[in-house]
């Protein structure tokens, strides 16, 4: 059955940045899985991803050596000429044009093993890297000719998408999409390339050593070099370290350093960061890296006395400040260091880490804290925030900054360029970093601005309990006082009156013209205006039942369906009107819960955002009102309309008309991207009394439900032409409760 949760595909930004085609390439190559194992299939996929990669850029040479006669003359087939070119010399059994021509074959197996072998042989600098194990009997070798055919449709090694560094966006997309099949949670993840743009030019890394510990695929080492090349330097002025400990993502990083002429050492094999550290005497000038968030079972319990925690001893349970003082350890005299943390990291005072961060900062070791904007990264949801750290922040190069602190907040920063996904403009990191160099240089003109950036006093941060959230240093204007006169606060309230009463009138001329549309001429002369939200609720219900339960919505011509002999059709709950369809609730709807928000305190007393709970959603706000800070992820901040679900103690389905809340845990935000508001709403109301019964069956104080009763709920989906009829109706009916109560 086809899922209605599916992600909308985007379009292709100009800047190449967006994540619609990995979307698109993800969801083609799964179909093609079938039933083999995603740990197994993730190898099959990757490899060709290899593969295609290096046959496109010898494609693009050979095209360059056969349009150049005169000064390639004769050397179309020699080796030497496209090692000049920095590209791997691909034999014929081994280019893209020839597999892909023998795809449909029995033997494409071995063809392709074949293939990687006479690569790795040809070029060293990949022995090992390769997969060659295509010609084994239980890979499917028509799902293999036809995954072949597939990743033919993109280009991976031509200069254009070099320059996008498309392999390794697709590649680190594929490998959180298999560790989430596979049930590992997280994965390895792509650093967006705006992302590492920032922290390349915040640190400007002209000549020296360059370190990243978790390297991923190599995208840092990738854009430091082309910093350099873009600001007149030579390559030959960097030294590239790294360390990773995903033996697929090592290959990748040796090979993707390797195809672009970076000469790096990365170790001779994949490694643990923390327990098998390959750079133990490294001592870099510039530090970028963007370490997983969170991990918990990191080993700390194993490495309590080492060397590195010279601040404290980081929590057992979450790495990131053993990311934090590893990173340290390994910087020069003189060396600076940027990387992404999550945003925990800025607050955090379990296992010792408030302490740890006490130290840090009383120690001048840090420099400045960005706040990012949420949805940067592909497969985590987690917001993040960007530390810089600093050996020497006195005179060496900048200016004297040792006592101060810069917090920039950038949350509100970038552009959507897919419904989920969110991108830095290269305005933003102009902003950005033309902000920290103006602070940071002996000839700039820093100034503060509110709700922006702020240079804090090591004494300010102090006073602060050491918190680091940029948020609570650079302002905000999200509560003003109110200094209008009486007179304009009368005016205001008057023309607010007037607004509601013509919105009522308007949305009332609609729903009469409505429902006389399809047939209903009581509905058609009802005066909406004066209605009650409990009479607009009770219609609601009442047309939905009629619709979903006695299947008498309007025809096509107007007339009740199931009356007029409407053709049905044999589902898993009986019959249902022919073009229908049975989903579950949560295929609907997406039910996102809420945060432990006594984690969020609020900043201040005029600066918070109203804690929506159970008893908020009954009495509405009131003085009782628990406090949140502002800065919550803006997906759990609740507006005016948006439909909750408090699936724990007393089970409640309504629409929230109090304003902007925090969304507490124990209630669900119902949203989605396909469905109208009303439908997930109804439904949602429709099986309320089952959730109940379910849930006062506990045996426990506040019984509840957990999210497998919303995948068994089952739900029917009308056809999109019917759908679309019901919704000029029932959209009406939620405008006019949700009018009513915000207005009230």
């Amino acid at each position: 059955m086809t899922k209605i949760m599916s992600i909308k595909k985007a379009q292709k930004k100009s800047n190449g940045t967006n994540a619609g085609f990995e979307e698109t390439l993800w969801s083609t190559a799964d179909k093609m899985r079938n039933n083999m194992d995603p740990a197994e299939y993730k190898h099959v996929v990757l490899g060709l991803i290899f593969l295609k990669y290096i046959s496109d850029s010898f494609e693009e040479v050979q095209n360059k050596i056969k349009n150049d006669a005169d000064h390639y003359d004769g050397q179309e087939e020699d080796r030497d000429a496209y090692l000049s070119e920095g590209v791997f010399w691909v034999p014929q059994v081994a280019r893209w044009d020839y597999l892909k021509s023998n795809a449909k074959k029995p033997e494409i197996g071995k063809m392709l093993d074949d293939a990687m072998i006479s690569i790795e042989k040809d070029n060293p600098s990949l022995k090992g890297v390769l997969a060659k194990n295509y010609a084994r009997p239980d890979l499917d070798k028509v799902r293999l000719g036809e995954l072949i055919d597939m990743i033919s449709t993109i280009g991976l090694g031509d200069k254009e998408s070099r320059s996008k560094d498309i392999l390794g966006r697709v590649y680190e997309y594929f490998l959180g999409r298999f560790a989430g099949a596979e049930g590992k949670g997280g994965g390895e993840f792509f650093t967006p390339q705006s992302v590492v743009k920032l922290l390349v030019e915040m640190l400007e890394p002209y000549k020296g050593r360059i370190y990243d510990p978790c390297c991923g695929s190599g995208g840092m080492f990738v854009q430091s070099e082309k910093f350099v090349e873009a600001h007149g330097g030579s390559v030959h002025d960097i030294a590239v370290y790294g360390q990773e400990s995903n033996p697929t993502t090592w290959k990748l990083c040796k090979m993707n350093l390797a195809i672009r002429g970076i000469e790096g050492n990365i170790g001779q094999h994949y490694a643990d960061t923390f327990h098998n550290d390959l750079h133990k005497d490294l001592k870099a000038d510039f530090i970028l890296a963007n370490p997983p968030f969170n991990i918990s079972d990191w080993g700390g319990d194993r490495i309590k006395d080492d060397v590195r925690w010279k601040y404290g001893t980081p929590s057992e349970g979450n790495a990131n400040y053993a990311w934090i003082q590893h990173m340290i350890h390994h910087l020069a005299p003189t060396g600076i260091a940027g990387f992404v943390l999550a945003n925990g990291s800025l607050s955090s005072n379990t296992s010792g880490e408030g302490e740890i961060r006490k130290n840090l900062i009383q120690n001048g070791l840090v420099d400045c804290i960005v706040a990012m904007p949420s949805q940067l990264f592909y497969t985590t949801p987690i917001p993040a925030c960007l530390w810089f750290v600093s050996r020497d922040r006195y005179n060496h190069k900048f200016r004297d900054r040792h006592d101060e602190i810069l917090f920039i907040d950038a949350r509100k920063m970038g552009i959507m360029v897919t419904r989920k996904n969110r991108e830095l403009t290269e305005e933003d990191l102009e902003k950005i970093t033309g902000t920290y160099h103006s602070w940071r240089n002996k000839d700039g003109k820093y100034e503060d601005v509110k709700g922006f950036c702020k240079a804090a006093k090591i004494e300010e941060v102090e006073k602060n309990s050491f918190i680091l959230t940029p948020g609570g240093y650079v302002g905000t204007d999200f509560m003003e006082t109110d200094n209008r006169s009486f007179e304009e606060k009368i005016e205001d309230s008057a023309k607010t009156i007037s607004a509601h009463y013509l919105k009522a009138i308007s949305l009332q001329t609609k729903a009469q013209t409505a429902f006389k549309k399809i047939g209903y001429a009581t509905l058609a002369e009802t005066e909406f205006s004066v209605a009650s939200n409990e009479l607009l609720e009770k219609i609601a219900h009442d047309l939905f039942n009629h619709w979903f339960v006695d299947f008498e919505f309007p025809d096509k011509n107007g007339k009740p369906y199931k009356s007029s002999d409407g053709k049905f059709a044999d589902s898993e709950l009986g019959e249902i009107p022919m073009g229908w369809k049975v989903k579950s609730l949560d295929e609907i709807g997406i039910f996102l819960n809420g945060l432990a928000l006594q984690k969020y305190p609020a900043e201040s007393s005029d600066k918070y955002l109203p804690v929506i709970k159970i008893r908020e959603l009954k009495n509405g706000i009131t003085d009782a009102t628990d406090k949140a800070a502002i800065n919550i992820p803006s997906e759990y901040i609740l507006q005016s309309g948006d439909v909750v679900f408090s699936w724990s103690g007393s089970l409640e389905v309504v629409i929230w008309c109090g304003g902007a809340g925090a969304l507490n845990q124990h209630l669900f935000k119902v949203t989605s991207d396909k469905y109208p508001k009303w439908f997930y709403y109804q439904w949602t109301k429709h099986f309320l009394p089952i959730f109940q019964g379910i849930a006062s069956d506990k045996a426990v104080t506040m019984g509840h439900i957990k999210r497998g009763h919303l995948t068994e709920s089952r739900v029917l989906v009308p056809d999109d032409e019917t759908l679309s009829k019901m919704d000029e109706v029932m959209k009406l009916l939620i405008e006019m409760v949700i009018n009513n109560s915000v207005e009230k």
